[in-house]
Order: structure tokens, then sequence, then C-alpha cells
């Protein structure tokens, strides 16, 4: 099992890829946060702390070879690549580039997870112990994703244990719609399990956080709906 505070950044272009990796991921002890191109990915890495990058290769625009040896001019996280071409120039390109590992489609998810805490294992400073906490800031309010704490000014805002769940899952990937049915999953069954009953529990539970975190609940900025794709965190 990984250290369950690992904080890992998937980029990959492909959706069900994307969303496969991170089930994986989470499944195996990790907070997982994903971007869908190079743009994306900056933004995170503009706001947040992670302790390493799984990053895909063949991306349109800027590639995955492009951001790492970008990346590497100013951050020290290690990088995975992952890539369908494995011949020997494609992993000596991606190495020169600065990852630190190299893995070819299609991999089995075990050795992806083996590879992930072997390279976290040889990097152990990774987490600069000076470094403040990992915080989102909602206009007013503020997250801290490292204790799982909302604050308003100097007051905390107390969250109930569901409440301080959902606002794990959806700090995990701010900017992306996280579906109501893995938030389903991620919350646990109701006392009714049925399907629909379900998303209306975690409606409920949307409409009570927001009431936390919004100047407008009814107008919400922060706490968004994305029609047809669930809810998305969209911090400052």
């Amino acid at each position: 099992m990984s250290d369950p505070q690992a904080h890992l950044l998937v980029v990959d272009d492909d959706e069900r890829i994307r969303g496969l990796l991170q089930k994986f991921l989470m499944r195996n002890g990790f907070l997982v946060t994903v971007a869908r191109d190079a743009g994306q990915a900056r933004r995170l890495l503009a706001g947040l702390d992670f302790d390493m990058i799984v990053l895909d290769v063949m991306m349109p625009g800027e590639d995955g070879i492009a951001l790492t040896r970008d990346l590497r001019d100013r951050l020290s996280v290690p990088i995975l690549l992952l890539t369908a071409k494995g011949e020997a120039v494609n992993r000596i390109e991606g190495l020169e580039a600065g990852a630190d590992d190299y893995l070819v489609k299609p991999f089995e998810p075990k050795e992806l997870l083996l590879r992930i805490n072997a390279i976290l294992r040889r990097v152990p400073s990774i987490k600069p112990q000076a470094q403040g906490p990992k915080v989102l800031h909602l206009g007013e309010v503020r997250y801290d994703m490292e204790r799982g704490e909302l604050w308003r000014g100097t007051e905390p805002v107390r969250l109930t244990a569901t409440e301080a769940q959902l606002m794990r899952v959806l700090a995990a990937q701010p900017g992306e719609a996280v579906s109501r049915e893995r938030l389903v999953g991620d919350l646990g069954p109701t006392d009714d399990t049925g399907e629909k009953s379900q998303e209306r529990a975690v409606d409920v539970q949307i409409t009570r956080l927001r009431r936390k975190i919004e100047a407008d609940p009814k107008q919400p900025r922060y706490l968004q709906t994305v029609r047809g794709a669930g809810y998305m965190l969209q911090p400052d």
C-alpha cells in the first residue's frame, strides 16, 4: 500500500484513461488530481504541490516530452512518462528530457503501481518540510487539503463527516467535473440503496456544502454544477 498522503497529478488527453488511472490509484491509497492537457497541468502545478506526475507523452499541442523538459528546469517533482512508443530511442528521449521512468502502453496496472512506489521510495524528500499546507481559496473561504479543514477567515467551518469526504473528493481535482455516480461510490451507500435515491442524497449534501462555501448558494461560484457531467470545485 502506498503512502496515503502521496498526491499524484495524472495528465492524459484521453478522458477514459484519465478516469481509469484516477480510480485505480485512489483505490491504492493515493490522492489523485487529473489534467486533460499540458495547459491544465501547468495551472494546477502553479497552485498545488504534487509528489509525482504521471504524464502521457502523446498529447495534442504541447506533448509530454516538451512539458517534462520545461518542468524539469523549474521543479524537482518526479515524472513517470506513459507512451505507446516503446523503441529505445523514445525511452532515451524521455529520460534525457528529465523523466524518472518510462512505461510503455499497454501496461498492467500493477506494474504502474510498482513503478510509482519505487520512484517515491527513491525520492524521500519530495515534500519540503518548510512549506505550508496545500490550500484552495474559495473567496472568503479556504480549504486546507492536508488537514481536510474549511475556514472562513480565522473561524473554522464545521463539516459533517459526509461533507468532509465530499470536499476531499472534489478538491482532489479542482476545475474538473466529478460525476454524481462517482460521488455516490466515494461517499458510500445510504440507507436507501436505490441509485436515484443515492444521487439525490449527493445533491442534498452539495446543497448543504454550498451554504458553507458560497456567498450566494443559489448562484454558486465555487461549487458548480456541470450539466451532464456532475459537480466541480472551482477555486480562485
